[in-house]
């Protein structure tokens, strides 16, 4: 496990008010502030009048912030950080289980990668039940015909934007976009206890009896304080990013053999040949071209190989160089003509799609081994079946010896244990999506966005029984979630 360099901070806002309060009063008396003082609060930084920063910068390296307090903008029985597929599964079933859900997003959407990323495909999602079976048949009958001949898992993401909307608002969880995600508390017992968000209503806090983390990255266990793993190997190896464009002005039918729904597999090989006849070098040699609907098609075509997925400098980077070449590219095939003369960038992701980030430490590991043997699991919470998705770590195209040994042994079905997306250092606190327990050749088969929808309604699940039971996540057994929730 990897050191955390949040660990030692992560008391902060309970240290602060240490000679106010004592250990259970103490959190309520410096971040339970009054309702006036909230409005109060939110008012004077729309004004503009807010505590200036005061401090020294020794060497240069810190500045040092004046201590302020922080009103506290929510408070729910699950708050669910990162409305990506996992956490709209997690919100949905927490909500539908009948938990207050508090629902917390930095992108002006709710998707994740599906809207924000424009993914446009949902992989592993075939046998599934509960919620992803669920958006698939909301996708299917209100998408194209495209939506209906995938069974849903090619769709439009503006639509998918609109139909994970209408189902949160309708199960009643409440929803704040545009709001990151800055810090965590914790309390003398070691629960995580409230969240630390920026908006354009300033510095909140938002207290919960659970919590979810949701956010792809496990920013919120990494504020918490809890240990992780990243990439593979002493060095931190992870799998590169995408970002992925929305293109029109092509005719669907004059490029079939190009289309990867319509072509298969052969898709990939003759669209990187066409970019590199152009004059052109992919950075990634299976690039994509997917028909969504009408004129619209998806393309991904980079790799962006080396980027720490909690560095924002270098994502910042990574994006600007990813959305340079999806130009270039596009550019380089107008000069085709024909089918080619008239294609044009709708949009590029609003977000680099990042493969892998943090993989939090939780009371299970979910192992390379599981996925090669078909791991059967009394506590299991859903089945994967994606087998080991590693794409090249290396920009010379190549991957360390021991993926190759992996996918030789190939997958089988597994299940994914409960206790992979509870924390082990936090209590209150679990995990759902990419960031749950596991190695880094496991994680290549369950990041899937098919299995992040079922692992968030799971955790969901297991937060709101929790609450009702008055009990931690961890002090549940599977058997006592599906018997409390049907």
């Amino acid at each position: 496990m990897k050191s955390n360099p949040h660990r030692t901070p992560r008391r902060f806002f309970l240290q602060s008010a240490a000679a106010t309060a004592a250990a259970g009063p103490l959190l309520l008396s410096s971040a339970s502030i009054s309702a006036a003082e909230a409005s109060q609060g939110t008012a004077n930084i729309a004004r503009g009048e807010v505590n200036r920063t005061r401090g020294t910068m020794p060497g240069n390296q810190f500045l040092i912030e004046a201590e302020r307090r922080v009103p506290v903008a929510g408070r729910s029985q699950v708050l669910v950080c990162g409305g990506g597929p996992a956490g709209i599964g997690a919100a949905l079933a927490a909500a539908r289980a009948g938990a207050t859900v508090q629902l917390i997003e930095g992108a002006g959407c709710l998707g994740g990668v599906w809207t924000a990323g424009l993914l446009t495909k949902i992989l592993d999602a075939e046998n599934k039940s509960g919620i992803m079976k669920e958006i698939l048949a909301a996708m299917m009958q209100r998408g194209d015909t495209v939506a209906k001949k995938s069974a849903g898992t090619v769709y439009d993401p503006e639509l998918m934007k609109r139909v994970l909307e209408e189902k949160c608002v309708e199960a009643g969880v409440k929803i704040r976009l545009h709001t990151l995600l800055v810090g965590a508390v914790t309390d003398e017992r070691n629960r995580l206890v409230a969240i630390i968000t920026e908006s354009k209503s300033g510095r909140q806090a938002w207290l919960a009896d659970r919590f979810i983390d949701c956010s792809g990255d496990g920013d919120l266990a990494a504020h918490a304080g809890c240990q992780f793993d990243v990439g593979m190997g002493a060095e931190c190896t992870c799998q590169p990013m995408s970002l992925i464009a929305l293109v029109a002005g092509i005719d669907p039918e004059a490029v079939t053999e190009y289309t990867r729904e319509l072509a298969g597999p052969e898709a990939k090989s003759r669209m990187a040949e066409l970019i590199k006849t152009a004059g052109l070098k992919p950075s990634y040699n299976s690039p994509t071209l997917r028909h969504l609907h009408s004129g619209i098609f998806s393309l991904m075509t980079n790799h962006e190989y080396g980027v720490p997925a909690f560095d924002a400098g270098q994502i910042t980077e990574a994006t600007i160089r990813a959305r340079a070449e999806v130009h270039y590219i596009v550019q380089a095939l107008r000069k085709y003509g024909g089918a080619w003369k008239d294609m044009a960038v709708v949009a590029t992701a609003e977000q680099i799609g990042i493969r892998e980030g943090r993989r939090i430490r939780g009371r299970y590991t979910v192992t390379a081994d599981d996925v090669s043997s078909g791991l059967k699991h009394t506590e299991a919470v859903c089945q994967a079946r994606f087998g080991f998705d590693v794409h090249d770590v290396f920009a010379h195209g190549t991957a360390p010896p021991e993926v190759s040994r992996y996918r030789t042994l190939g997958a089988k079905p597994y299940g994914i244990p409960l206790p992979a997306l509870v924390a082990a250092d936090i209590d209150g606190l679990m995990m759902a999506g990419r960031c749950i327990s596991g190695d880094f050749l496991a994680h290549s088969s369950y990041r899937v966005t098919g299995n992040s929808v079922p692992l968030g309604e799971a955790a969901g699940k297991a937060s709101a029984v929790s609450v009702q039971r008055g009990v931690m996540p961890h002090e549940l057994l599977w058997s006592d979630v599906k018997t409390a929730t049907g």
